[in-house]
């Protein structure tokens, strides 16, 4: 009774897989120095691309802090690569004042709130317990930020209209900055001091964790009122935080906050918009834009050196079969078939790139994931890329092992066998 065709195949793919095996085992110097070019090809394209996710995954939850259904206006785009004649251009915009805000918020009657933020400062910071580091920020708010920014009030209270209307030297502590400053108990009440103004903390917010190496909560919000008041900034353009009620009004509250700033700034119809609007996507796309040419290149090398990698296996394929003539011969007078040859050393040469591969990816994942460590932010494993990696390496394999391999399953068996 004959054995089922996928028993057999399995059976000589199995036997193929072993014998390549021990022919590499008995080469292993050869067989070393073959797979080093599949290595490099495979680390460098795994390296780049491993780095570049851990950027983009902690640039995506940064960005996920944005409270849900939110975009942001600018008078400066976030990334900008037009050369230095646009970002002059740029420069020469008007800045969107704290009025246009409120001139806004009356005219883009489909958001659900209109927020308004302006980074003011960086210094150190100062309770009746502790001093910080030089590296807190003080942001300046209205009460809408809130909701804008996603953030969750753990303790004491938001910042109030009434404390923007009046002014109010008061703050909100972000989770860590309170832990720094007030280590046995909570600040709420308590003085903060700040390049010399003092503020009367009324809430602390939920922790946020950390960003691509930054704290998150190493921050305090005060009323932007005071924020514009007390201190001489040089650029006093806000940041815009506009909501929309639901996500199926999202694209209609876009258009008609867009309109809206337009007919505030007087911008005259058919030019462009002297602003930018961002969303949490188009922020995303614009990273990976960038970040597209250093993908590209990273491909174009890794194929250059997986090109090379590959040559040089199908030469030290073409010597192992000279090598194995006789081998090939004898094989081939006990019974085997052209494919159990043909099998044999295709096998072979998938064998050395995998093994190639797999170390390549090793490596790439961890010089990859080295950018996570220094940035200290969570470490990532592109499964994707890896499969990719691995099927190039497979490829690699079958493309440049099919012809010695061919050319060892014609041999002659008796002159393979008269072979010295």
């Amino acid at each position: 009774m004959r054995r089922p065709f996928l028993a057999v195949l399995r059976a000589e793919v199995h036997e193929s897989f072993l014998m390549a095996m021990s022919a590499l085992a008995a080469h292993k110097l050869r067989s070393a120095l073959t797979l080093v070019g599949v290595l490099v090809g495979v680390f460098s394209i795994i390296v780049v691309m491993t780095a570049i996710r851990v950027l983009q995954t902690n640039i995506e939850s940064e960005l996920s802090q944005l409270g849900t259904h939110t975009f942001s206006l600018q008078k400066h785009p976030v990334i900008h690569i037009a050369g230095r004649d646009g970002w002059e251009k740029i420069w020469r915009r008007k800045n969107l004042t704290f009025e246009q805000a409120n001139a806004l918020r009356e005219k883009a009657t489909l958001a659900a709130f209109v927020a308004v933020e302006k980074r003011v400062r960086q210094d150190a910071a100062v309770s009746r317990f502790a001093e910080t580091d030089p590296e807190v920020t003080l942001l300046a708010v209205s009460p809408e930020a809130f909701a804008a920014k996603n953030w969750s009030v753990a303790r004491g209270r938001a910042i109030l209209p009434s404390d923007v209307d009046s002014a109010r030297h008061v703050c909100v502590l972000g989770h860590s900055l309170d832990r720094k400053l007030f280590p046995f108990g909570s600040g709420l009440g308590e003085k903060v001091r700040f390049q010399g103004i003092h503020y009367t903390v009324v809430g602390v917010l939920e922790p946020r964790g950390k960003t691509l190496g930054g704290d998150q909560d190493n921050f305090l919000a005060i009323p932007i009122s005071v924020g514009l008041g007390q201190f001489a900034l040089r650029d006093r353009t806000l940041t815009i935080l506009v909501g929309a009620r639901n996500a199926r009004h999202f694209e209609d509250t876009m258009e008609q906050t867009r309109g809206a700033l337009r007919t505030i700034r007087k911008v005259p119809p058919g030019e462009p918009d002297d602003f930018e609007l961002f969303t949490n996507d188009s922020l995303v796309a614009q990273f990976r834009a960038v970040t597209l040419a250093v993908r590209v290149g990273a491909t174009v090398i890794s194929s250059i050196a997986l090109l090379a990698a590959g040559i040089g296996i199908m030469n030290i394929m073409l010597v192992s079969v000279t090598e194995r003539t006789r081998e090939i011969g004898i094989r081939r007078a006990v019974g085997a078939k052209k494919r159990n040859i043909l099998t044999q050393f295709i096998l072979e040469a998938v064998v050395i790139c995998e093994v190639g591969g797999l170390a390549g990816i090793a490596l790439g994942i961890a010089g990859g994931n080295a950018a996570a460590w220094l940035l200290k932010v969570p470490p990532v494993v592109p499964l994707d890329w890896a499969a990719i990696g691995l099927a190039i390496c497979s490829l690699v394999g079958i493309v440049f092992g099919t012809y010695p391999a061919l050319k060892a399953a014609r041999l002659d068996p008796i002159e393979s066998l008269r072979y010295e």
